[in-house]
């Protein structure tokens, strides 16, 4: 007569993938890169310095 249980390998495989995405995410949580913290807002004081804003003309 055949066994109706499941294999012991099925457990532990599905454990595994509820720790692996928990380590995934606690990884992706932690990740110190923040790229709002490098985006480049615009042309800083140097580059206004060595371009003078001209005046539009009236019109």
């Amino acid at each position: 007569m055949p066994s109706l249980q499941p294999p012991l390998s099925s457990p532990r495989r599905c454990m595994n993938a509820i720790a692996t995405g928990w380590r995934n995410f606690i990884e992706r949580v932690r990740d110190p890169y923040r790229p709002e913290l490098h985006y480049m807002r615009g042309p800083g004081p140097k580059w206004h310095a060595k371009h003078p804003v001209q005046a539009a003309p009236a019109g």
